[in-house]
């Protein structure tokens, strides 16, 4: 329970993250209350838990995480902040939940991610689950399906968006998994029920069964389409609006039902095809040849290929013009049919992209009509009613009303029905008066032709229209018709069925039955509706279009309200005298009614002024507008003669026009006298008061035109010169939106011209007035007139030149369902203000001009006949001066041009372009598509003058189209798609500054942001940097959220780079340009005052603006608060700021600070105490990265404030890792400021804060540069001197963990330092500290050199401060352990006390450790794998277990203190045996012998079980299991994923360390080799020279798989498995290893290449043989094949060759001999004795030459019975070398293989000549006296001996030293000894006779006590106790030494050799600097340097007599 009362103190949220299980759950629960119990959404207490909600749901314990689940799905529900864990948690419940087995996970997993969709998170919970259905395992698929359904079924097709879903739903039917299949089929048919037969063509391909099965269950779906069920928080309307219908009885709403069908059109489900490059390559001849048989292929062809329902953009205009040449012109009318089909194909196939081309084939069709047969006029319907839903109505008006007057009455038939087939597909915001009120006239003229059939088709296209607007929006045009044909009209409308099955006028969202139809004709109405849902004042949400229209019906186009207000205009009928006095008397006195036509004007004025006291306290809705201003006429009326009379009459009719419902019907009544007033000197006022007060109440483009064609309708001038003054001042109050300028030209010209200079002032004036909106063109009106006029009119206008108008004061006062419908035609108007006027000049068709003999001039291929073409095109553009739209096959003649390679032509062509702008105006917009983008692509041309032209001409072509036509479609992202600098350049300067003016974009602009991104990345710095200004512009139109979005698909390599810049644009985005003044008071409520509609603007702007600021800083202003009614409040938006990123991760920023550092520009962080300057320096750094509230926090004089700041930062570490590690050096330095302040509160969560940095920095693999560790770590060491326990803990915590991103070799100068502090708890703290670092990381991290460094340490054993003497003690034993007495050099000179007091620390560490180690054996985790250095240290880590080093580090800082790398092998047993006999460094160090009881070796003993490694269970069971698992890891082995591979390596390592598990692996040997070279190869050949990979990690697979080759190698049973080839390509693997020259230029690849020679010699030892032996046979004879090789690597392969040669007499016995000589015979096959000869080195040759002459001699004649396997003897050379070298041999030989028959005891000789018994004893002799071979020599020596007992050995030992002598006698002792009581070893030289051979053992039953006798031996002769002798001369004058073996068996030789060894001591400098030198010689590259023992003795004479003092003792 004492661990329980720990947590159970924690707060919550540190509950939640417990390594205990039990207090995550309780956290959790505890949690799951405080969520439930929480009522503030914007709580701050959210907050600490939004980095914990994903690590709730990712629980390792399934218990703790079903808790979890509840309170994350709490939290989602509950917390304003939940949004922002959207990605982290969701992509968490995909991984971790919906693979568990619990139903409950996987449900509370679901609910998550639909609560998710509940508050806005739609896109991104459907991005995650549409990623989870890539996942391999079959649960986790299935559950993300699941959860994609409940979405859709519950919030319906509008919020999931259904295109990604159904993308990848054929995929999921193809899985294997039946459930996955099953779950898909739910999924298609949930779908199926929101969009239903849209779905079918994307699931087409799928099997066949399966799409019956779908088929089946699609039938049974019921027909009433499904209704949302759930609702976003945003949709609370429709929340009400469905509960109430649940209330109801669910009865549905029609219209809901057909805007839910028509959500999702299946044409943009479909996959586009391209079919431009499948067109036959001779299409164009085909098609133009004269035979009809080849044009009917070509045009087969091209149907084929237009069938494809989706076609890819391109460029189409060959193929169209090719087809309309055959309708137009083919004389075979099937070809036309054909054609004709092949267009629509197109048209329907590329829908709106074919826009471009409508304008050029559309005449063409219409002129075809002509044709009288059936087939072809069904086919040229079929492709002009695919061509109607590609363009808009603007384009085809022109094309269509020409035809309408055609002589040919079956022309005329048709294009009134197609005009009848295409209303249908209209509403009334997509049917527009400017575009009806033409074909109405048209059509009424077709009404009365003579032709019935035209008449007939007139009827029904004016039935259409007037079913779709509404009788009454068509009845104004039919005014002229009678009665009868009126009737047929509405007996045509009657009988109309409209596609969506409407029944009234004005229905929206039609929803037409064939597929093409779908998407277009919403697609018109964004043009003019695009911006009206942002501005509507009580939107909350731009997702939902119910939420937008405040109550109406969701399903109401965009024209409806605007409708329904005309139409309550024009209902508004005229009332007759009797109603008028009826409804006048029930609002007016019954005096005011009578007195108003008395005779007594007193009485009229009483009457007046009675009427405006009822009319101002009148109630508003109720004021009976018509009636009162007919009694306002009622004689006298207007001709009231009194004008105090009149006046009040004038300012009631303002007063009812300002305060009530005023009509257009009422305005009518009273206009005609207000005109007639206006310009009366005393009433004058009054009326124009009036006039404007009726602008206010209907508009001031209405009121305007019936005003002045009321004035010019009189005669007298003063009204006239008024009422345009009149005008003219409204213009500027009102503005000039809506304004018909059709309506004054005429009468301003009658004007100009009249006789009065009052009427002609005031038409200049308001022609003034009028140029401030409309510009230039004004002027071309009136180019006609008199030169002394136009001069007035110029002087006027120039006046005006350079105003801008004014802002409008008054606005247009209307009702809430009218703003929207004026908003939504607000754009046009305002863009239509200066068109119109273009409109109105008389424009001349130069179509005939355009000739096909011009056209093909201007594509000749000689230039100079190209200029002449283009030079009549400029004339004729001139001449015409203005031109229709129709210009012919001109514009794709100017195209082709457009890219001439003759630049003079391209220039010339663009001024004919800016020519034909002006001259051509508005019509220029359908043209752009064709003609405008080639434009664009001249931008890239290199001429700066040709790129000028362009530019200019590009801008001239927008000033007349404007710029949403530039903006839709795919074309201007494709051309900034164009790698061409240049032209990016270009476009996006272009963009930059057009941009910003706009109000509203096409959604189309979010094409271009992916291009827009790769310009940010652009090796052009010019592109980049005018990308960067483009950012901010797009940003302003489409929003942070979708360009941040759109940035998540980006590289990841460039999306930090991205989204900083993003960061910064939405600093700096500039805010929309405002609305028009006219719809700015549209926006207010409804006001009931003028002034009041004046105010209301500024508020909504403040509504509709303020949330961007907001966005703009803290970066979650959501959608929702975007559109609140009022402005949050202060704490509200503070709260905000905080939500946004705490650092801005801006590229490059750190460098440039280090390199300004570095240069001097700023101040060097560097101080004793913190001054001024450096603070404000740090602020100025910060203030670009870091978020303004923070630097303000941090920077408070408050410490509370420091203290919130640091939690904050903590809380977003981890989801703002790369920003933090961005300004990480700013972050450290505030924190060096902090360290000086004396706040503990403060410095403990600094501290805190510090920790969790260093963590995350090395878990992201981040190391520290010099710049960050220089201004931090010197300020670290100076805390770390702190009087508190706690923080000095800390402190030295942070340390440690500093190392892991710092080298420690690099922290240790610093620490250096700190030990030169006053304070003596740093500077013990800091020597402690270094005791730590020459632990863990070994001598080398003593900076500059280990001598200095100790010198410095070692003066502070005489520091004052018990504690700092300690830790310097403490220090020195820490470097004692791991060098041993070479300490006391290093150390220097010390003072005899400081000395003593070392010694003495020395003497008791040993004792402790002594003591200590068998217990550490056990229970430490590491192995001396990981520590071979220093087993034993005396500082070993308390803390974490982070602090543990990496493996690779350790194994390099050991090796780089060692002289040779040995891997030693974990046994219990020979533990320091093992550890001690490798290490070559630490000759001065007796080996800890006291750990083990060396009197029980002789007693029988069980070799105990290996118990340094915990094995995990897995392993337990890979034991047990079949050969499959294994076979599983050896295939992971190979794997390119590093840490697969890891593993796998770690698994079966685990195995081989086990001696009773290893044996599972025989059997695959040869597999896990395969697997092992096969993964060497890839680290050579792809790891290696991958940049992006980690070093570190690659060194680690190298440690591990040269590990695992050395476990593998230590057991010989195992080892011998391996077959020849598999040997082969290791040893190649290896040594290719060895010699890779990236290994060896890294620090740890030094290490690398000694373990890669350790494993080589281990190879070469323990493989078979005969196989190894043949695999450097043919690896040798490959390099001498092969030219390509390194010369290294056959030195390397013959150097492992001579090894081998060297160690034939052992190992003879056991190889195939013919094997071997086969392959040598191949080599001589391959390489004869000349060729051989003709090598460059001559060292192949010689190594063969030594193979076989050792072979010789050994085997002696013998080996010639060994050539079996090669088949002519008699031919290879072979044969007749080795005859050869028998024959020299000779009895050498001879003898040699009897004595290694001997030595096998195969068989033996009794008797033999002493000639023989001679040699024998001086081969012996030799061996003994040579250093490598000594002990060979001795065991051979002492079984001779024992075979032949009497032979003489005296005069072999005579000359010899008496010392030799001695030694001799000695050996023979010992292994008389050993040998004692026990069967004769088979085998003795197998025992291990060098440092190299310490393996787990050969054989297990090696593992005897011989064994041991003999390793106790050697180390006794490595520590100086036994030196024997080895000099090559076979003379030593080396001391004697006691043989351990005689102290075991108490013989009484002991005390004499010992003696004798006391007498000797004075010759032991000599041979110890001798045997070094020796020693340090033999250290070589080659493999075999690792065999090579230390010779060298121990190094201090008084240390060896005291040690063996302590031998005695012990003996005793």
């Amino acid at each position: 329970m004492g661990d329980d009362s720990e947590w159970m103190k924690l707060p919550i949220d540190q509950k939640c993250e417990h390594k205990v299980w039990k207090a995550r759950l309780n956290g959790y629960e505890e949690a799951l209350q405080l969520f439930q119990r929480i009522d503030d959404e914007k709580s701050s207490e959210w907050g600490k838990f939004l980095g914990l909600i994903k690590k709730f749901v990712t629980d390792s314990n399934a218990i703790a995480q079903l808790k979890g689940l509840e309170a994350a799905l709490a939290y989602v529900e509950n917390a304003h902040v939940a949004g922002k864990t959207t990605g982290d948690v969701v992509s968490g419940v995909v991984t971790k939940v919906f693979n568990q087995p619990k139903a409950r996970a996987k449900e509370l997993g679901s609910d998550i991610c639909l609560m998710y969709i509940e508050i806005e998170k739609a896109e991104v919970v459907q991005d995650e689950l549409l990623k989870g259905l890539d996942n391999k395992n079959p649960k986790i698929v299935v559950a993300c399906i699941e959860t994609l359904r409940k979405a859709l079924s519950e919030f319906g097709s509008k919020i999931v968006t259904l295109k990604p879903v159904v993308k990848v739903l054929p995929k999921q039917f193809e899985s294997r998994e039946k459930a996955v299949r099953d779950e898909a089929k739910l999924l298609a048919v949930e779908i199926y029920k929101w969009i239903r037969d849209a779905l079918k063509p994307s699931l087409q391909n799928i099997n066949s069964v399966l799409l019956k099965e779908l088929e089946e269950e699609w039938v049974k779906i019921p027909p009433t389409p499904p209704k949302q069920s759930r609702f976003l928080r945003s949709q609370h309307d429709m929340k009400a609006k469905f509960q109430q219908q649940q209330a109801q009885g669910e009865q549905s709403d029609g219209e809901d039902e057909e805007e839910t069908v028509a959500a999702v059109d299946p044409y943009e489900l479909l996959e586009a095809v391209d079919i431009l490059s499948k067109l036959p390559k001779d299409l164009y001849e085909k098609i133009e040849a004269k035979k009809w048989q080849e044009r009917k292929e070509a045009l087969e062809a091209i149907d084929a290929l237009t069938k494809n329902p989706k076609l890819e953009g391109g460029d189409y205009g060959d193929l169209v013009r090719a087809l309309k040449k055959v309708v137009g012109k083919d004389a075979n009318v099937m070809l036309v049919s054909m054609a004709a089909k092949c267009l629509a194909g197109l048209a329907t196939g590329l829908r709106k992209k074919f826009g471009t081309y409508a304008g050029h084939v559309v005449p063409t069709i219409l002129e075809k009509f002509k044709e009288k047969k059936p087939q072809v006029v069904q086919a040229l319907q079929d492709a002009i009613d695919a061509i109607f839903f590609t363009t808009t109505w603007q384009n085809l008006s022109e094309d269509i009303l020409a035809v309408m007057d055609n002589k040919n009455p079956s022309i005329k038939q048709q294009a009134s029905l197609f005009l009848a087939r295409s209303f249908r597909h209209c509403t009334q915001a997509t049917l527009p008066k400017g575009v009806l009120k033409p074909f109405c006239s048209a059509l009424i003229k077709q009404v009365n032709d003579s032709a019935p059939e035209v008449r007939d088709a007139a009827f029904e296209a004016l039935g259409t229209a007037m079913k779709v607007v509404g009788e009454k929006a068509v009845n104004p045009y039919l005014a002229d018709l009678d009665k009868l044909k009126l009737d047929k009209i509405k007996e045509c409308a009657d009988k109309v069925e409209l596609p969506g099955g409407k029944k009234g006028a004005g229905g929206g969202g039609n929803v037409d039955k064939k597929p093409a139809a779908k998407a277009p004709p919403p697609a018109e109405a964004p043009s003019k509706s695009s911006a009206p849902p942002k501005k509507a004042p009580g939107a909350t949400s731009s997702k939902s279009a119910g939420a937008a229209k405040k109550g109406k019906a969701a399903s109401a186009a965009p024209g409806k309200p605007k409708k329904t207000t005309e139409s309550k205009e024009l209902t508004e009928s005229e009332l007759s005298a009797e109603v008028c006095e009826d409804q006048a008397a029930s609002v007016l006195p019954a005096s005011c009614i009578q007195q108003l036509d008395s005779a007594n004007w007193k009485e009229r004025l009483a009457s007046m002024e009675e009427f405006q006291k009822a009319v101002e306290t009148m109630d508003t809705a109720a004021m009976p507008c018509q009636a009162l201003v007919r009694m306002l006429a009622k004689k006298p009326g207007w001709k009231e003669t009194n004008f105090q009379v009149m006046q009040m009459k004038l300012h009631i009719v303002a007063l009812i026009a300002q305060r009530g419902q005023f009509s257009k019907t009422s305005a009518s009544v009273v206009l005609d006298g207000l005109v007639d007033k206006v310009g009366d000197i005393k009433c004058g006022t009054k009326a124009k008061e009036g006039m404007t007060a009726i602008g206010e109440a209907c508009s001031l483009p209405w009121t305007a035109e019936q005003v002045v064609s009321l004035a010019f309708a009189q005669k007298n001038p003063k009204n006239q010169a008024e009422t345009l003054n009149w005008l003219a001042n409204a213009m500027k109050e009102f503005g000039f939106a809506g304004i018909n300028v059709k309506g004054f030209i005429n009468n301003v010209k009658t004007a100009l011209g009249a006789t009065n200079p009052a009427v002609r002032t005031a038409a200049i004036t308001l022609l003034g007035v009028m140029h401030l909106y409309m510009g230039a063109p004004l002027r071309m009106f009136f180019e006609d007139e008199k030169p002394a006029l136009l001069a007035q009119i110029d002087t006027e206008l120039e006046k005006m030149q350079g105003q801008s108008p004014p802002a409008p004061t008054r606005f247009t006062k209307k009702t809430r369902n009218e703003e929207e419908g004026d908003i939504v035609e607000e754009p046009e108007e305002v863009d239509g203000g200066g068109q119109d006027i273009m409109d109105l000049l008389p424009r001349t068709d130069i179509c005939d001009k355009v000739t096909s003999d011009l056209v093909s001039k201007i594509g000749d291929k000689n230039w100079k006949i190209r200029k002449e073409g283009l030079d009549e095109v400029a004339a004729i553009i001139s001449e015409a001066k203005f031109v229709t739209a129709n210009i012919g096959e001109l514009p794709l003649a100017l195209k082709g041009r457009l890219g001439d390679s003759n630049k003079i032509l391209v220039q010339q062509s663009l001024t004919i372009l800016q020519q034909l702008a002006t001259a051509m105006g508005p019509g220029l917009k359908q043209h752009v598509k064709i003609l405008g983008f080639p434009i664009m692509t001249v931008l890239g041309d290199s001429k700066p003058n040709v790129r000028a032209a362009a530019m200019a001409t590009l801008q001239s072509w927008v000033e007349q189209t404007g710029m949403k036509e530039w903006l839709e479609g795919e074309e201007l992202s494709e051309e900034l798609k164009r790698e061409n600098p240049f032209q990016r350049q270009e476009i996006l300067g272009w963009l930059a500054e057009k941009l910003p003016t706009l109000r509203t974009v096409p959604g189309d602009l979010m094409l271009c942001v992916p291009h827009l991104y790769a310009c940010l990345e652009d090796r052009n710095g010019d592109v980049r940097k005018k990308a960067q200004d483009a950012v901010p512009m797009f940003m302003m139109h489409l929003g942070y959220d979708k360009m941040n979005k759109a940035a998540g698909k980006v590289k990841p390599a460039s999306k930090d780079q991205v989204v900083t810049i993003l960061e910064k644009a939405r600093a700096v985005m500039p805010a929309k340009p405002a609305a028009p003044a006219k719809s700015g008071g549209a926006k207010g409520d409804t006001s009931r005052s003028a002034s009041a509609s004046r105010t209301q603007p500024s508020v909504e702007e403040c509504v509709d603006s303020k949330p961007e600021p907001k966005k703009v800083k803290g970066g979650l202003a959501t959608k929702k608060s975007a559109s609140n009614k009022k402005p949050a409040a202060k704490g509200m938006k503070d709260e905000e700021d905080k939500s946004g990123p705490l650092f801005v991760l801006i590229p490059n920023a750190k460098e440039q600070r280090i390199k300004e550092e570095k240069q001097l520009k700023i101040l060097k962080w560097n101080f004793i105490t913190p001054r001024d300057e450096y603070v404000e320096q740090l602020k100025t750094q910060m203030s670009t990265c870091f978020a303004k509230w923070l630097q303000d926090e941090l920077f408070h004089v408050d410490f509370q404030r420091h203290v919130k700041a640091i939690s904050v930062m903590i809380e977003r570490l981890e989801n703002e890792s790369d920003a933090t590690i961005s300004c990480l050096d700013l972050i450290l330095k505030w924190f060096t400021l902090r360290f000086f302040d004396t706040n503990t509160t403060v410095l403990m969560k600094v501290l805190e804060y510090l920790k969790l940095l260093f963590a995350m920095l090395n878990r992201e693999n981040y190391h520290l540069t010099e710049y960050e560790a220089n201004s931090f770590i010197p300020y670290l060491i100076l805390k770390v001197g702190e009087s508190k326990d706690v923080v000095r803990k800390d402190v030295r915590a942070i340390l440690t963990m500093l190392c892991k991103v710092y080298p420690a070799s690099k922290v240790f100068p610093y620490l250096m330092d700190g030990t030169k502090s006053k304070n003596s708890k740093q500077r013990a703290e800091c020597l402690e500290e270094l005791g730590c670092l020459i632990e863990g990381y070994g001598m080398n991290v003593c900076q500059p050199t280990p001598a200095k460094s100790l010198k410095e340490i070692a003066v502070h054993i005489g520091d004052r401060d018990t504690s700092v003497r300690n830790a310097a003690l403490n220090t020195v034993v820490a470097v004692y352990n791991v060098c041993g007495d070479q300490v006391y050099k290093l150390i220097g000179n010390l003072s005899e006390k400081d000395m003593s007091m070392l010694e003495e620390r020395i003497k008791r560490s040993s004792a402790k450790k002594t003591a200590a180690a068998p217990a550490k054996q056990t229970s430490t985790e590491r192995s001396q794998r990981d520590h071979p250095a220093n087993p034993n240290g005396t500082f070993l880590r308390k803390s974490t277990p982070q602090e543990d080093p990496n493996k690779l580090n350790q194994a390099r800082q050991n090796a780089q203190h060692s002289e040779s790398s040995h891997m030693p092998i974990p046994k219990e047993f020979q533990l320091d045996l093992d550890m001690i006999e490798m290490d070559h460094s630490r000759v001065g160090e007796l080996p800890d012998l006291v750990q083990h009881k060396l009197d029980e070796l002789l007693e029988p003993f069980v070799i105990p079980e290996p118990k340094m490694r915990a094995v995990s269970p897995h392993f337990d069971d890979l034991h047990n299991s079949t050969a499959s698992t294994i076979n599983f890891v050896i295939s992971q082995v190979a794997s390119g994923d590093i840490n697969t591979s890891i593993q796998a390596l770690a698994q079966i390592d685990e195995v081989l360390w086990q001696e009773n598990k290893a044996e599972v692996m025989s059997g695959h040997i040869d597999q896990f080799l395969i697997a092992t070279f096969m993964q060497l190869r890839l680290i050579y050949n792809t790891h290696m020279a991958d940049d992006r990979l980690d070093k570190k990690d690659i060194f680690k697979l190298y440690s591990c798989i040269l590990g695992n080759m050395l476990s593998l190698f230590s057991l010989e049973s195992l080892a011998r498995e391996a077959s020849m080839g598999v040997l082969k390509d290791l040893m190649h693997g290896l040594i290719t290893l060895m010699l890779d020259s990236r290994v060896e230029d890294i620090e740890e690849g030094q290490q690398v290449i000694r373990s890669v020679n350790l494993v080589v010699v281990r190879v070469l030892e323990k493989s078979d043989q005969t196989n190894i032996t043949s695999a450097l046979l043919v690896m040798l004879q490959d390099t001498l094949v092969s030219t390509a090789g390194s010369p290294m690597f056959s030195e390397l392969v013959m150097k492992c060759l001579w090894r081998l040669i060297r160690h034939l007499p052992e190992t003879i016995n056991s190889i195939n001999l013919d094997r071997i000589l086969f392959d040598v015979h191949n080599i001589m096959k391959v390489f004869p004795k000349e060729k051989r000869k003709q090598l460059k080195s001559d060292v192949p040759h010689r190594t063969l030459k030594t193979l076989l002459h050792t072979l010789c001699k050994l085997t002696g004649a013998q080996i010639l019975d060994h050539l079996s396997m090669i088949e002519n003897r008699n031919e290879s050379e072979l044969e007749a070398h080795l005859r050869r070298v028998v024959k020299h041999a000779g009895n050498l030989s001879g003898s040699k293989s009897d004595r290694g028959n001997e030595k096998t005891g195969l068989h033996t000789e009794d008797r033999m000549s002493k000639a023989k018994v001679s040699d024998i004893l001086s081969e012996i002799f030799k061996k003994i006296g040579s250093k490598e071979n000594t002990k060979e020599g001795l065991t051979e020596l002492y079984e001779y001996k024992q075979k032949y007992t009497d032979v003489d050995l005296e005069p072999f030992l005579k000359n010899s030293s008496p010392f030799f002598q001695s030694y001799v006698e000695r050996g023979l002792r010992m292994i008389e000894s050993e040998r004692e009581g026990k069967p004769r070893i088979q085998n003795p030289t197998v025992i291990a006779q060098h440092g190299a051979d310490n393996s787990l053992s050969s054989n297990n039953e090696d593992l005897k006590p011989a064994m041991y006798y003999e390793r106790l031996k050697i180390l006794r002769q490595r520590q100086g106790l036994e030196n024997t002798s080895r000099s090559m001369s076979g003379t030593d004058d080396e001391t004697k030494r006691v043989p351990i073996s005689s102290l075991l068996a108490s013989k009484p030789s002991v005390a004499s050799s010992t003696d004798m060894l006391q007498s000797k001591l004075s010759q032991l400098k000599e041979s110890r600097e001798h045997c070094q030198q020796e020693h340090n010689n033999a250290q070589s590259r080659s493999p075999s340097h690792m065999h090579t023992r230390s010779t060298s003795p121990a190094g201090n004479l008084d240390d060896l007599k005291k040690r063996l003092e302590r031998i005695k003792s012990n003996r005793q």
